[in-house]
């Protein structure tokens, strides 16, 4: 500001070095205090959700209880073997009904259903396990079909290879809906979800059904559902990783999830979860080096790293000692890497292959890959 009139006139700074220096811890500390007030609303948050677990899950084990007792009781005495060849088999139905877009549920909900020679055993093992997600029409689903026996010495081996041949029948599908349209996307949810009570434990269910949630995250509209998505999500992945670390899908699954989640926090939040983002994506590329959705994703750090405002790279030098550092070079070596690897692999690939160049200087290359992404068809709302 000018201090003076006329030619006396001197320009001197509205804020001393000293005074910036107080503004700056001033802001830092109001960043803390809103950071630690959205933990306590997150843990409040939390024993809410497990208190309304614990209530569904007592529920559920009374009405448990009472149909079991009530099965006990139709047969009281050992069956005989049936000769249903279809009770020893995984299979999958589609259940009647309208379309409800509203909760996520497709026309075509899918059902799970299994054979045991002794059903108070498959009736306990359900208890036991009481996964939440699982569909009032999935559990009685399971219980008709338990009807249909098999002598108790042959149980474990057709169980085994009954589930072994279903899962790879819903893995195919599963896939197919992944690649479709929102409407199928959200059947591929649903059609995974009631089948986690039989395959909780199988790598390959487990990872997709996280990536299920990452689909409905990217069609659901409402701001709260989207994160609730993505927190199941990465919570399914979390425990996930304590048994298959080494699985390639499940880190990256695992950053694309938390990469979904940092869209609805805080910048220092946001450049908290962009080093895990990083980290996973990191050992994704090493555990399966050929995979264009890695290099895919590390382009879209590099990138987002590359334009980091002002005030991003100030809180992120206040955060860490080695605050991330990316060029676009590094993005676009990564969004290369993808489309060789698997030519046309991605329209949004090659949209951000033409941001690149653009922003190096090359806007004929730009155009180029424009034109290329342009002859692309569009499945995403992206």
């Amino acid at each position: 500001v000018l201090v003076g009139t006329g030619a006396r006139a001197v320009a001197e700074p509205l804020l001393l070095p000293e005074e910036h220096l107080d503004v700056l811890e001033r802001l830092e500390f109001v960043l803390r205090s809103l950071e630690e007030l959205r933990e306590e609303v997150e843990e409040l948050r939390s024993g809410l959700g497990r208190l309304a677990a614990e209530i569904v899950s007592e529920v559920r084990s009374h009405l448990e209880e009472t149909q079991q007792a009530s099965r006990r009781r139709r047969f009281p005495f050992p069956r005989e073997r049936s000769d249903s060849t279809g009770s020893s088999s995984i299979y999958f139905t589609a259940s009647s009904g309208a379309a409800n877009t509203d909760d996520g549920e497709s026309e075509g909900g899918y059902t799970t259903a299994n054979a045991e020679s002794d059903y108070d055993r498959e009736s306990e093992r359900e208890s036991e396990e009481g996964e939440d997600e699982v569909s009032c029409e999935t559990v009685r689903s399971v219980r008709r079909d338990s009807l249909d026996l098999v002598t108790e010495e042959e149980t474990p081996s057709l169980l085994g290879s009954s589930l072994e041949e279903g899962l790879g029948q819903l893995l195919q599908q599963a896939d197919r809906l992944h690649g479709g349209d929102e409407q199928q996307r959200r059947e591929g949810f649903q059609l995974l979800l009631n089948n986690k009570l039989a395959y909780a434990n199988q790598r390959e269910f487990v990872w997709r059904l996280a990536r299920a949630h990452s689909d409905m995250c990217r069609v659901t509209e409402e701001v709260e559902e989207r994160r609730s998505y993505a927190c199941d999500g990465k919570e399914e992945l979390e425990v996930a990783l304590k048994k298959w670390d080494q699985s390639a899908e499940c880190h990256q699954w695992y950053a694309v999830l938390c990469g979904q989640l940092s869209e609805h926090e805080s910048i220092q939040k946001r450049i908290q979860i962009g080093y895990v983002f990083k980290e996973h994506i990191d050992k994704a590329i090493e555990l399966k080096p050929d995979d264009p959705t890695s290099h895919y994703l590390l382009g879209r750090w590099c990138y987002e790293v590359s334009h980091l405002g002002w005030l991003e790279k100030k809180t992120a030098s206040a955060l860490f000692e080695v605050p991330p550092t990316a060029t676009v070079q590094d993005a676009l070596q990564s969004f290369l890497r993808a489309e060789e690897l698997s030519p046309g692999f991605s329209k949004a690939g090659r949209v951000y292959i033409a941001k690149c160049y653009k922003d190096l200087g090359n806007s004929s290359a730009a155009t180029l890959w424009l034109n290329l992404a342009s002859e692309l068809a569009a499945h995403t709302k992206e």
